[in-house]
């Protein structure tokens, strides 16, 4: 049973180049994609999906492709934020959100209030989001409880998973990444701890509720041992 699934939403913009387009079509596209699988994971009962939208590294785009993505939450949620709720669906996020323009900021904010009372499905997008970063914030927040006293010094790694933004969260049971490539690109590096990961060959414009019932049946394939035999 997948509590907790990731995936790295790959390939928008070299999608849409093959087929003569710009690239932020492609995103357009992605974003559409979103709705599809969130809607039937949780109808299947995943419990939460996160979804890498914008990494710490995304900033070294080209500015209108960085102009358009800050643009894209706002026309999303202002095309599906109804549909999300009647659905049940809790919408949230991880990263840096003070990095994007005010307007993009409010857009999350807004549909992270409408959503607050949804039991359902949440959906969490990683935004201005990068692993090595989470885990520093985390060391320091750690750090600076131990010298006001609030924490005692802990091996435990219960403990330290507790400053995570993901710390509401179960870890991850399976990570999707899209297009073909195979390496994670500082996401999740410690929820993904024991993971099954995925690389599939098709491009996110191309994950549908189809492929995503073929990655949950290839997950329940597999046998999960945790270190044991």
């Amino acid at each position: 049973m997948i509590k907790h699934m990731a995936i790295i939403m790959d390939g928008n913009g070299r999608w849409a180049k093959k087929q003569g387009l710009p690239r932020t079509y492609g995103h357009k596209i992605g974003a559409e994609r979103i709705r599809d699988v969130a809607l039937e994971a949780n109808k299947m009962g995943i419990q939460a999906i996160t979804l890498y939208a914008f990494s710490t590294e995304n900033w070294k785009r080209p500015d209108d492709e960085i102009n358009f993505l800050c643009k894209l939450p706002k026309m999303f949620f202002n095309k599906y934020i109804k549909e999300l709720i009647e659905n049940n669906i809790k919408v949230s996020y991880i990263g840096e959100l003070e990095a994007f323009p005010i307007e993009t900021q409010q857009v999350i904010k807004d549909a992270l209030s409408k959503t607050n009372h949804c039991s359902g499905l949440e959906l969490v997008i990683a935004l201005n989001y990068g692993s090595r970063r989470e885990i520093s914030l985390a060391a320091n927040a750690y750090a600076q409880d131990v010298v006001d006293g609030k924490v005692e010094i802990s091996n435990n790694e219960e403990v330290f998973s507790n400053y995570m933004m993901t710390s509401h969260l179960p870890d991850v049971d399976v990570m999707v990444r899209t297009s073909g490539e195979q390496r994670l690109s500082n996401f999740l590096l410690w929820q993904l701890a024991y993971a099954e990961f995925m690389f599939v060959d098709y491009a996110w414009p191309e994950f549908n509720e189809e492929k995503l019932h073929e990655v949950v049946y290839e997950f329940n394939q597999r046998n999960r041992r945790f270190g044991g035999v």
